[in-house]
């Protein structure tokens, strides 16, 4: 509920009472509705069936022991929040003017009354269309010939049942862990009392001067590198003697013909699973020409002995660089907690080995269909009649032109409303003091790890539940 002056000058006593007589209106006419259909009587459920007694679930290993976390530090105080100033008062918004009486709307001509649409002529008769010839009759379909029964399916084997999987072993028990810290109570929230008003800010203290800081060691200056000597010109290289023409090769020599291959038996008739004939032998090829020995390359001619290059000089020595001053040497690291020792797992049982599976019986052949008949040549279809010509329709006589209908009166201007005062504008609020910053929290020790659980056994798989039936009843009693 707000209590703004707004919400007290908006609502009457007036409007208060037919506002609470609507609501008593509408829920004596709401409750008198749901009397008026009641729904039908429910159908009875369909027997179910009787449950199947489901197989025995092995029992759940215990879990290993885990060890104890380490005690939590006490946890900091909050500090105390400052209090807000208070707001100022906000001005009430102006009366609304007192909306003079509207001015009577002038009355409305009487429109003139329209025509009469002048009486359309008739149209003249439709001549009767001939009829149109029978078609003739289609030829009769031969009779497609039955399908021969195919053989029955073998019964399979039954299959052994599987052994019964050995139970797994009991887990260890887990350390209990140690009782947590009682958190501090927190303190009492004083009572706000009635905001002072907000004290002017002492002005910013002048800040003291930055220290000079030393001046820094001056660097030893480098010394200068000696300038190095120019290096002799290289002399000409001499000029590439030219290489001889390569030599044309030999012509391949013409390989003899091949002799002809022997006559291939004639295949005999597959019967229903016929052993191939051996293939004849093939015959031997001759052995193939020896190729003529390729012709020997010309030598290359030696080239020049290139010229010696002259001696590079020798660079001065660098200058010894500054020693480096020595590292500090690293403090030597805490040693790390021993870890709890993990608890030994069980072994598994051994998995049991499957029992063999039965061999299939063969699958028996399937009949030969018959051959089906041969499907005979449709008939030629007999020409379709010539259409007769449809007569003309007789010209529509022409539609006479609607009267012109007569204008309106033009409708008056609505007189002008006062316009609303302006709405003031609201003080500013005051800034809100700053909120200290909370201590920092200080840092947990690490939790050690878990140890790894066993897997649990795998339960027997349920047999299906049948599925209720259907009814169309059902669907329509959601609708309600």
């Amino acid at each position: 509920m707000t209590t703004s002056p707004r919400w007290r000058s908006v609502l009457t006593p007036a409007a208060l009472a037919a506002a609470l007589a609507a609501a008593a209106l509408t829920s004596a006419g709401t409750a008198g509705a749901q009397n008026h259909t009641t729904p039908p009587p429910h159908p009875a459920k369909p027997a179910h069936p009787a449950h199947t007694a489901t197989p025995a679930q092995p029992a759940h290993p215990v879990k290993p022991g885990h060890p104890g976390s380490p005690a939590k530090p006490a946890h900091p105080g909050k500090p105390a929040t400052p209090h807000y100033p208070a707001k100022p008062a906000h001005p009430g918004k102006p009366a609304y003017p007192v909306h003079p009486a509207k001015p009577a709307h002038p009355v409305k001509p009487d429109y003139p009354v329209k025509p009469a649409h002048p009486v359309k002529p008739d149209y003249p008769a439709k001549p009767v269309h001939p009829a149109k010839p029978d078609y003739p009759a289609k030829p009769v379909k031969p009779a497609i010939p039955a399908k021969p029964e195919l053989p029955s399916k073998p019964v399979l084997p039954e299959k052994p049942a599987h052994p019964a999987k050995p139970a797994l072993p009991a887990k260890p028990e887990l350390p209990a862990k140690p009782a947590l810290p009682a958190k501090p109570a927190l303190p009492e929230k004083p009572v706000k009392p009635a905001l002072p008003a907000k004290p002017e800010l002492p002005a910013k203290p002048a800040l003291p001067a930055k220290p000079e800081l030393p001046a820094k060691p001056a660097y030893p200056v480098k010394p200068a590198l000696p300038e190095k000597p120019a290096l002799p010109a290289k002399p000409a290289l001499p000029a590439k003697p030219e290489l001889p023409a390569k030599p044309a090769l030999p012509t391949k020599p013409e390989l003899p013909a091949k002799p002809a291959l022997p006559a291939k038996p004639a295949l005999p008739e597959k019967p229903s699973l016929p052993a191939k004939p051996a293939l004849p032998s093939k015959p031997e090829l001759p052995a193939k020409p020896a190729l003529p020995a390729k012709p020997a390359m010309p030598s290359k001619p030696e080239l020049p002995s290139k010229p010696a290059l002259p001696a590079k000089p020798e660079l001065p020595a660098k200058p010894a660089l500054p020693s480096k001053p020595e590292l500090p040497s690293k403090p030597a690291l805490p040693t790390k907690p021993e870890l709890p020792a993990k608890p030994q797992l069980p072994s598994k049982p051994a998995i049991p080995t499957k029992p063999e599976l039965p061999s299939k019986p063969a699958i028996p052949t399937k009949p030969e269909l018959p051959s089906k008949p041969a499907i005979p040549s449709k008939p030629e279809l007999p020409s379709k009649p010539a259409i007769p010509t449809k007569p003309e329709l007789p010209s529509k006589p022409a539609i006479p032109t609607k009267p012109e209908l007569p204008s309106k009166p033009a409708i008056p201007t609505k007189p002008e409303l006062p316009s609303k005062p302006a709405i003031p504008s609201k003080p500013e609020l005051p800034s809100k003091p700053a909120i200290p910053s909370k201590p920092e929290l200080p840092s947990k020790p690490s939790i050690p790890s878990k140890p790894e659980l066993p897997s649990k056994p795998e339960l027997p798989s349920k047999p299906s539940m049948p599925s209720k039936p259907d009814h169309p009843k059902h669907e329509k009693e959601k609708d309600w």
